[in-house]
């Protein structure tokens, strides 16, 4: 196993890094997304600006064109316009995402849903993944078109399973590992996977830029699920135990129902059952979530990602790119502390 990446309680500044690494090639990305998704329907022309300038780091497309470069990709603009796509399927999502969880605040403003309606924002939402296709189809590679598409899929799958388990708090660290391996994991793995197939590597070179990016993608949800009963909403930017009040079972609730006494297991089992959780609710499973160390121990799981992909690009010669990606995978633990 690699070096263990302590946590810290500071922004980590190898993500800035990332961005001078790149360039001016996310700009370069934001201008592409605003072009493709220009239309003379007013309705998609401000949802879409309002969602795309509601922040956000841009990880995933800076983890394509960062991979890219690790690659030795240098012949046209191919890097940016395959990493818009991958920001297209994510903002794709989001929209969606917010309309199942009803969702009012992301990134420290309101969802595009609480301003103009659940019917909007899904349409909205398959007027970027329609748009993100287009693209795809006009680079011209059928290895990508497969793993993006193929990612999308995987995507949807991971939410229907997150759906069928809601509410279950008995939930196997297993089937929580499925969702979040489906729903966030794959799109970074095709993220970094890209800039591999971009360069025309082998294929060993492309399995380790994806085992990179999965395994930074486990680690980065697996931090967010804990700092959903940890962070500030100031910082977070959403509510905090916004999971906990929708019955989605993350990994901090799972480790506390694995070590609760019988007696806490059914408090659990009961507050799960109702349709609505209140304050008190969520007061006494913060609770136990203190008393078992639940974060702490969430976050050690993340760690394990994290150290596990620093190693995967063992494979690539010494550069500083390589430095920069290895950097990063400390990004997801120190991000919103």
């Amino acid at each position: 196993m690699g070096t263990v990446i302590p946590l810290k309680k500071e922004v980590n500044d190898t993500y800035l890094e990332l961005k001078n690494m790149v360039g001016s090639k996310l700009d370069d990305v934001n201008q592409q997304i605003k072009y493709k998704l220009a239309s003379e329907i007013n309705l998609i022309h401000k949802m879409t600006n309002y969602h795309l300038n509601s922040g956000g780091k841009r990880i995933r497309p800076l983890l394509t064109l960062a991979s890219a470069k690790l690659c030795g990709y240098k012949d046209g603009g191919r890097d940016v316009n395959l990493a818009a796509c991958v920001e297209l399927i994510h903002s794709a999502t989001l929209l969606h995402d917010d309309v199942i969880d009803k969702s009012e605040i992301r990134r420290g403003v309101k969802t595009a849903n609480s301003v103009w309606g659940n019917q909007s924002s899904i349409l909205v939402g398959d007027y970027l993944l329609s748009r993100c296709f287009e693209m795809m189809v006009e680079d011209g590679s059928q290895e990508i078109l497969k793993l993006l598409s193929s990612t999308s899929s995987r995507i949807a799958q991971g939410e229907v399973l997150q759906l069928e388990h809601k509410g279950e708090i008995d939930l196997l660290e297993e089937t929580y590992f499925n969702i979040i391996n489906m729903k966030t994991a794959a799109l970074f793995g095709a993220a970094t996977r890209v800039g591999a197939c971009l360069a025309n590597k082998s294929k060993k070179e492309k399995d380790a830029l994806e085992s990179y990016g999965k395994n930074i993608g486990l680690a980065f949800q697996i931090a967010d699920d804990a700092l959903d009963y940890f962070s500030t909403k100031t910082i977070f930017g959403k509510e905090i135990g916004k999971d906990f009040y929708e019955g989605k079972t993350t990994l901090p609730l799972i480790i506390i129902f694995q070590r609760a006494n019988n007696e806490e297991k059914n408090f659990l089992r009961e507050i799960f059952k109702k349709k609505k959780r209140n304050e008190d609710d969520f007061s006494e499973t913060l609770a136990l979530i203190n008393k078992y160390k639940a974060v702490q121990a969430t976050f050690r799981r993340a760690e394990y990602f994290v150290n596990v992909s620093y190693d995967t690009l063992g494979i690539f010669q010494n550069s500083e790119e390589k430095k920069v990606l290895q950097n990063l995978t400390g990004f997801c633990l120190t991000r919103s502390f």
